[in-house]
């Protein structure tokens, strides 16, 4: 490498370490890469397209990340010092970007004091215990965070949309949920809910970026092969989930994550925002971007409204 190219180099390193102090916009771009109009995005939510045109740039992502994870750090310090329990709830459709948001929460804290549960099927043993129990069994303990990549609510989607479980073991878990999270949440429990929903042909790119890179193919399961075949029927056991079980007590956020960069920081943002921990910096724990993360009833109001009173069919009963 000649002089030049060596003093380039070092330019460019020297940009990456010293990122800015103050915050910007979660876009990190113009107005202009608005998909939409501002009003008829807001309008649209997570029913219409995404609202951006391009990509959050890196030198915004980085420097917002590394600030949210100064955040994080302080929150688990106030976890370990005051006993606290917090569980943080992963979900959404395949390769909508559950892990990689998993990772960037986890990066920089203790991992004697942040835990991720990632449960295989069940065993025989299991299949024959309260649906819960397995669960329960990976809840934390005073001053643990615990993040779970998939969950209870496996039974809510997966399952009944592959035929997993009966419609009565489906009825019985949406009948049973909201009371058994209202008990976790008055224990003192700390419990967040993240439903990260991709755009249809995101999750195309990204399942056939997973067929065909040799560092991602680990990552394709069978039932990966079948979510764009089921995809209506995924849809209809979302909006049902939403309906049944986004209560005051333990309500959903949903993240639209055809934005890996986006998606992250609003779901950090999402969890700091509902903690009060001491020297807690609201320039960077800021209310996320709202064309990107909200409660789900607000993310998805014209589904909401069109469910709303009913009971929902059982996700799987139409499919062939």
């Amino acid at each position: 490498m000649n002089a030049k190219k060596r003093r380039k180099s070092k330019k460019a390193e020297e940009r990456s370490e010293h990122l800015p102090d103050s915050p910007g916009p979660d876009g990190g771009d113009p107005d202009e890469d608005l998909t939409l109009d501002l009003q008829e995005a807001m309008q649209q939510r997570a029913d219409g397209p995404f609202p951006y045109r391009k990509k959050l740039k890196r030198r915004y992502y980085e420097r917002e990340l590394f600030h949210l994870q100064v955040e994080l750090l302080k929150v688990q310090r106030w976890t370990q010092e005051t006993g606290q329990r917090i569980v943080i709830v992963f979900e959404g459709r395949d390769a909508a970007g559950k892990g990689g948001t998993i990772k960037r929460f986890r990066e920089h804290l203790n991992p004697r004091g942040a835990r991720v549960v990632a449960l295989p099927k069940p065993s025989d043993i299991e299949r024959g215990q309260w649906y819960f129990q397995r669960y329960i069994s990976q809840f934390p303990t005073a001053g643990e965070i615990v993040f779970f990549d998939r969950s209870w609510y496996n039974r809510a989607g997966v399952e009944p949309v592959m035929g997993f479980c009966t419609t009565e073991e489906y009825r019985l878990f949406m009948a049973e949920v909201p009371g058994l999270e209202r008990a976790w949440v008055e224990s003192g429990i700390r419990l967040f809910k993240l439903w990260f929903d991709v755009g249809k042909e995101e999750q195309r790119r990204r399942l056939e970026a997973r067929r065909t890179h040799p560092l991602k193919q680990w990552k394709l399961s069978p039932m990966d092969e079948l979510a764009a075949k089921k995809w209506d029927a995924y849809t209809r056991a979302r909006d049902a989930m939403f309906l049944l079980t986004h209560k005051g007590d333990a309500p959903w956020t949903v993240i639209r994550s055809d934005d890996k960069r986006r998606a992250r920081l609003a779901a950090i943002r999402s969890v700091l925002r509902e903690l009060d921990y001491p020297e807690k910096d609201d320039r960077w724990a800021r209310t996320p971007d709202p064309l990107i993360a909200g409660p789900a009833d607000i993310m998805f109001p014209r589904r909401w409204q069109s469910l709303f009173g009913t009971l929902p069919q059982f996700p799987g009963s139409s499919e062939s």
